[in-house]
């Protein structure tokens, strides 16, 4: 066994004892969902925080994710090298973008158990950097193509088109190709339209204006709280605005720590996002969010979180903290909530209009969160009741092994559900029983 191995179950071991402890202070935690989510307080875990994460197993043969009673679930496709996006092309391509986090330079102990750590739960491999076209030619709900259509990116996540302009969010920016439509690959070379910083929080989400003259692309973190300082950040933290006319960029929202899945609210034509707050202060606190985003507003991090809670590890700015907005909708402490779609009533039965949201799953918990697919339901613009699981059983009974972790979610071509689960190297495709 290697280094980075041996030193795995090291802080497994050490993890196990700091979960017992931590169950026995702190006990069982409502879960903080909704609208108005009970936040217990902080209890800040310094220099030994809580580290659990399932080791990556996949899936075995015929096994599948269990659905919510009406629903069937089947494997669109597999093979794949870590699938974290999803973007449904026009003619009915469906286009997935394989990416990882890579292995980074740590400065701390802690640092190097956390990356044995997540390279034992599959969440640091080697990136695939690549974008896989798939294909249903026979109607069957089963890809029938499976082939490369762009390769030698840089962790490529987001993906638009506009027009004849095919739009790649790669880790340190926006690249622009030409498109022609139908083309079963794409070889030219890219142009730069937005530079962002690599590393940390490293996704890049895109998605377009309703007047298709824009993209709001989703820049994350770096640190956890700041922890490199105010310069580090610059830039991060944020969904940014790129106009495609003039080729200017600037920041629509920030105090965002990681803003991943965005989408469209229809009926108001509002931003939504689904957000990663920050760990270290409890298995509940704070809460990940879903969110309305406005132009201009700030949302609290890292001076702060939900209803202007203070976090102390932080050197305080009050000026900030007095304009932070609040979130709209609590997704649960750590539950790594991605992946974000609308879903009009009617797509699945029995389901209204609302946002699904797909949970990567936690690590910074004594009782794991997250590892499924869950619904929120709207009117009128909001959510609106409590939320509900579409799929899950990605984890363990016993929380030890994960068979897959989901990460984006979208409508696919034949109007059912598609979930890429970058554990599992499996798209999913959810539709009525």
């Amino acid at each position: 066994m290697n280094f980075s191995g041996v030193l795995a179950r090291v802080v497994a071991v050490v993890g196990e004892a700091t979960v017992m402890i931590r169950h026995r202070t702190d006990g069982a935690q409502k879960p903080a969902w909704g609208s108005m989510p009970a936040i217990p307080a902080a209890k800040p875990q310094g220099a030994i925080p809580t580290l659990k994460m399932p080791t990556a197993k996949g899936w075995a043969e015929g096994q599948l994710p269990q659905a919510a009673p009406g629903l069937k679930v089947n494997a669109f496709a597999r093979g794949l090298n870590h699938p974290r996006w999803i973007y449904v092309m026009p003619n009915g391509d469906v286009l997935i973008a394989e990416s990882s986090s890579i292995s980074e330079p740590v400065k701390t102990v802690f640092g190097l158990a956390a990356r044995a750590t997540m390279q034992r739960a599959g969440a640091i491999v080697a990136s695939a950097n690549r974008i896989t076209r798939l294909r249903d030619l026979d109607g069957d709900g089963v890809a029938d193509i499976q082939e490369p259509f762009m390769e030698g990116l840089n962790q490529p996540f987001g993906m638009a088109l506009l027009g004849d302009t095919f739009y790649v969010g790669n880790t340190d920016g926006v690249l622009a190709f030409p498109y022609v439509d139908g083309a079963r690959r794409i070889d030219a070379a890219g142009r730069r339209i937005a530079t962002f910083k690599p590393g940390g929080h490293w996704t890049r989400s895109l998605l377009p204006s309703l007047d298709g003259s824009q993209l709001y692309a989703g820049v994350g973190s770096l640190t956890n709280i700041s922890d490199d300082g105010a310069q580090a950040e610059e830039g991060r933290a944020a969904i940014h605005l790129i106009d495609l006319a003039t080729g200017t960029d600037r920041i629509f929202a920030g105090g965002l720590r990681n803003a991943v899945g965005m989408a469209w609210e229809p009926n108001t034509n509002v931003l939504w996002t689904v957000v990663n707050e920050r760990d270290g202060l409890g298995d509940e606190t704070p809460p990940d969010y879903l969110t309305s985003v406005v132009d201009g507003g700030f949302y609290g991090w890292p001076y702060c979180y939900w209803d202007r809670i203070v976090d102390d590890r932080v050197p305080q700015d009050p000026a900030m903290v007095a304009k932070s907005l609040t979130p709209d909708y609590a997704l649960g402490g750590h539950t790594a909530s991605l992946g974000l779609c609308w879903m009009p009533a009617g797509t699945l039965p029995g389901f209204p209009d609302g946002m699904v949201i797909g949970q990567h799953g936690s690590w910074n918990r004594s009782k794991l969160s997250g590892y499924k697919l869950v619904f929120v339901p709207f009117e009128s613009g909001r959510p609106s009741g409590p939320s509900r699981d579409i799929l899950w059983g990605f984890l363990s009974p016993d929380e030890s092994v994960s068979h897959g972790r989901p990460v984006g979610v979208t409508i696919g071509p034949d109007n059912s559900l598609l979930m890429a689960d970058d554990v599992g190297n499996v798209i999913w495709r959810v539709t009525g029983a």
